[in-house]
């Protein structure tokens, strides 16, 4: 058997947990089978059973709105993705800006088409800002392609729910698939060059937020929380990659208030490398998430398995990742109904985020026992070895079951895969 993941995302091009999901899932089913990746990007490379390959975009001769470039963009690549010719039994399509790519393998190659829901369209409304008439796009996209999949993987429970509640998605069809960790890779290391390097003092305790600056990570509330905070402990935003230029503004402007009311706040504006990442979630006494949306929150997950103690907000896949009361404390957010992730109240949001924040810096064998408990969860339910198993199952089952009456077409002799 051979799978085709469609990604936008893939090293060293990564910046979500959707990337970060499709690297370690390759890697771990390229154990097991087959494996070819197509990506956006420059990347190529090939290791035992596992295919890399990076199509690129040339956009010099594009006409339209910036906004809409990644969007038309992305179908260009998709369609290079089947240009090239698909080998595969199987395609699996990561965030909408590949689902085109599986729509058309699906019907053009007669292969069952699998897709892994990181995050749902109609639940980010803030992405208009980004994509402008683009977004429309990628609501019919999604839709259309999450309808016709003959397999819809959701990455926890409440993502289930929300695409059975969304879209007309048979309950046969819908299956729950977690994401992981990389064990061995993610935990607790006394290394502490990257600290000295950001200016962060690992003699001191501090409060860690990791993630892009975009309105779903609620980096902008925690911004906010920092002035109902203690002062005695180091506040340290490793925040980068803006959706927008406003929301870069927004963050800018949040964070140079906060810091004329309190010395010791970091912000490393930039998305780092896993090993520096690693060193300030072992080093952190708390890692807090404050998303209002977040399908799964791999992030929290990696903190965890470095053995820190985590304070998020209580919304999404993050309840089944994080125990309250035994791996960190969930903080509830108020929504409105014509904005559905957007807190009704943001600064009690914000204030309640410090609130907790402030009972685990105030209690550092709290935090120890926090930290303990999330790496032994981490280690209990979160295996990527696991997790490829079960993906490859219901690989297995489509194939049985004849659907997409897969077949065997070999691709057309591969060019330089950028575009012209």
């Amino acid at each position: 058997m051979k799978v085709l993941l469609l990604t936008n995302e893939y090293p060293p091009h990564t910046y979500g947990g959707a990337g970060v999901h499709v690297e370690y899932l390759s890697h771990e089913l390229a154990r097991l089978m087959d494996v070819e990746v197509r990506c956006f990007g420059d990347q190529k490379g090939k290791s035992g059973r596992l295919t890399i390959r990076g199509f690129q975009l040339d956009d010099s001769r594009f006409h339209c709105p910036k906004p809409l470039r990644s969007t038309l963009g992305a179908v260009q690549r998709c369609t290079a993705f089947n240009t090239a010719g698909v080998d595969a039994q199987v395609v699996h399509c990561h965030t909408w800006y590949t689902h085109w790519g599986g729509i058309l393998a699906r019907k053009n190659y007669g292969i069952p088409l699998v897709i892994t829901v990181h995050s749902l369209e109609p639940l980010r409304p803030w992405k208009r800002e980004q994509l402008a008439g683009g977004y429309d796009f990628s609501l019919w996209v999604e839709k259309t392609a999450l309808e016709m999949a003959d397999a819809v993987i959701a990455v926890s429970k409440e993502t289930k729910a929300d695409i059975a509640r969304l879209f007309n998605v048979r309950d046969e069809r819908l299956h729950v698939i977690y994401n992981g960790i990389d064990l061995e890779e993610y935990r607790p290391t006394k290394s502490t060059d990257a600290l000295r390097k950001f200016g962060v003092d690992s003699e001191k305790p501090y409060l860690l937020f990791v993630g892009r600056i975009t309105h779903q990570k609620g980096i902008i509330h925690l911004v906010h929380a920092i002035e109902f905070m203690d002062k005695n402990f180091q506040v340290v935003l490793c925040a980068g990659a803006p959706d927008t230029a406003e929301i870069a503004r927004e963050m800018k402007t949040a964070v140079e208030k906060a810091r004329r009311a309190r010395d010791g706040i970091i912000w490393i504006d930039q998305m780092l490398d896993k090993r520096s990442v690693i060193q300030l979630y072992s080093h952190a006494g708390v890692f807090c998430c404050p998303s209002i949306y977040e399908p799964f929150g791999i992030i929290n997950l990696e903190a965890m398995a470095c053995e820190t103690a985590v304070v998020a907000s209580k919304v999404g896949g993050i309840k089944e990742v994080v125990i309250e009361g035994e791996t960190g404390f969930l903080v509830p957010v108020a929504q409105m109904k014509e904005s559905p992730f957007e807190p009704l109240h943001p600064e009690k949001f914000a204030r309640d985020l410090a609130v907790k924040i402030n009972e685990l810096m105030q209690d550092e064998k709290l935090r120890l026992g926090f930290g303990k408990a999330g790496r032994l969860r981490a280690e209990e339910k979160f295996s990527w070895r696991a997790i490829a198993k079960e993906t490859k199952a219901l690989y297995e089952s489509l194939i049985r079951g004849g659907i997409g009456q897969a077949q065997t077409i070999s691709p057309i002799a591969a060019g330089p895969s950028k575009l012209r």
